[in-house]
């Protein structure tokens, strides 16, 4: 597929505000307004005291084409670029129910805010963006916008349109994955959907259900209710990019969270929230986005690999349950506690391979991730919009988490930072003799203390990374990326977080 057709519209700059094709000119920045229309700007303030705090649309006398007024709040010394993503998303939501197809954004450049110009861009497209069912049903018939233009007030305004293009087609990747209902995007439909798009990537699927039993036995339980509908199967994509041109520098390896449906299992989730499940995809979805900009910009010297850990957790018959005691990749002994902490059971082995590639292959400087919607008590403590990330002892030496942190932060994808304490890892100690680690307590993770580190200090361990910390021969840097506050509550649209951050802390020069 190619990268025009990953975006919910064509995208062009526009020179000049007289000279357009567009049929509504967008505003959101009460300081970055055309000269052609200053004048009426003062006018409606003059009789309108809401007119800078709320969306209007009107005709202006002196331009041929009627303005849309999303104005950016007031900020105070707290808020962030998200701040213009959002006026942008509001300004083409105001467009489309307008009836307007092809408008003209103005794009401001604002001096505390060094990227607004690419985040302005990627909020408008965020708010355009058209879920794959609708698409591929057919069904939308209000008008959409066809073309969006841009009016960039900047030397390197190619480059920024540029860089949007490939940053959005990740997130529309990233995106389809993660809205698509628990039928749609079925772990084998996840497959089907994935393997047109890459032809810079080595793509490996890992789905047969005694390959998963013996290589990913802790994946395999919880794919175990699902092994017998067909169409729920669970299986592991591994989607791999090589530099050609010369050897690798650097190697990111990341392991995403993919469970097209969480039931909680036999653990089953009552209550009423079980609705939005069907989001618990969306770590291995961002991945999976991750590797579209990857194949696009075909870094020169970076050795990329992502597993994406694709499964349903049903509950019926063959589900497993707590008590059972399943000897994981690393050979270790894993009590299960709770089957609705599956998460961590299908990224474990998956984890516990990427560090087997850095041992094996010898990888220059790796770097391991997982990225999941893992724990309510994430969204609970770093609250809607951020991810929560922790770094082992190898990454905090680098102080790569504050890194990821300030990288969101002038990218509209702000992180929390979390550290792991022993502690951590005590709670998930084996308890008697014949189990070395408990997989969970059988409480909610917002009812757990520590809820969101406790799961990072059991991948760890689970995997045999704690024999790679600061002091071993071969230091191996892990970072866990908890994404249930930022990849979007079910029902709003996914965001693909935190693809650009990423992007923008290991492939940016």
């Amino acid at each position: 597929m190619g990268i025009e057709k990953m975006l919910p519209c064509t995208l062009r700059l526009n020179k000049l505000v007289s000279r357009t094709n567009s049929d509504c000119l967008c505003i959101i920045d009460r300081d970055a307004v055309p000269s052609e229309l200053k004048d009426t700007f003062e006018e409606h303030r003059c009789f309108d005291k809401s007119f800078d705090s709320s969306i209007s649309c009107f005709k202006a006398a002196n331009i041929d084409q009627p303005v849309v007024y999303a104005p950016v709040p007031e900020l105070t010394d707290y808020d962030d670029v998200r701040s213009y993503q959002e006026a942008a998303k509001k300004s083409m939501q105001k467009a489309l129910k307008a009836g307007f197809q092809t408008p003209l954004l103005f794009v401001p450049k604002v001096k505390r805010f060094p990227q607004v110009e690419l985040c302005t861009v990627l909020g408008a497209l965020e708010q355009l963006y058209v879920p794959i069912q609708l698409r591929e049903a057919g069904a939308s018939k209000q008008p959409r916008v066809t073309t969006l233009s841009l009016q960039i007030d900047d030397p390197k305004a190619d480059e920024i349109l540029k860089e949007a293009l490939i940053l959005e087609a990740g997130r529309f990747v990233a995106r389809d994955i993660g809205v698509g209902d628990p039928e749609r995007m079925t772990p084998i439909q996840v497959e089907k959907y994935l393997k047109p798009l890459f032809d810079k990537l080595t793509v490996n699927v890992v789905s047969d259900s005694k390959v998963l039993q013996k290589e990913y036995p802790l994946f395999a339980a919880v794919n175990r209710a699902s092994d017998v509908v067909e169409r729920h199967r669970g299986r592991i994509i591994f989607l791999e990019y090589k530099p050609t041109t010369k050897p690798a520098k650097k190697t990111l390896l990341l392991v995403g969270k993919g469970v097209t449906y969480d039931t909680g299992g036999a653990d089953i989730k009552a209550g009423g929230v079980m609705a939005g499940m069907s989001r618990d995809k969306c770590g291995a979805a961002a991945v999976a986005g991750f590797m579209q900009v990857v194949n696009e910009l075909q870094p020169a010297d970076i050795h990329v690999v992502g597993a994406l850990c694709m499964v349903r957790n049903n509950v019926g018959e063959e589900c497993y349950v707590a008590d059972e005691i399943i000897t994981a990749r690393s050979g270790l002994h894993v009590r299960v506690g709770n089957t609705d902490a599956e998460g961590r059971m299908c990224m474990t082995d998956a984890l516990c391979r990427m560090k087997e590639m850095v041992l094996e292959q010898n990888l220059p400087d790796p770097h391991i991730f997982t990225i999941a919607t893992l724990t309510g008590h994430a969204f609970i403590s770093a609250g809607e919009g951020q991810s929560i990330a922790i770094d082992n002892s190898v990454a905090q030496r680098e102080d790569h988490a504050r890194k990821l942190q300030a990288a969101g932060q002038a990218f509209g994808e702000p992180f929390e930072v979390s550290i792991l304490r022993p502690s951590d890892f005590a709670f998930n100690a084996g308890r008697v003799i014949g189990e070395d680690l408990v997989q969970a307590n059988n409480a909610p993770s917002v009812k757990t203390p520590r809820g969101h580190q406790v799961p990072a200090a059991f991948m760890i361990v689970a995997s045999g990374l704690d024999k790679h910390g600061l002091d071993s021969k071969t230091p191996i840097k892990y970072t866990h990326i908890d994404i249930a506050g930022s990849a979007g509550e079910h029902p709003a649209m996914p965001t693909a977080a935190p693809l650009i951050s990423l992007v923008k802390t290991h492939l940016s020069n």
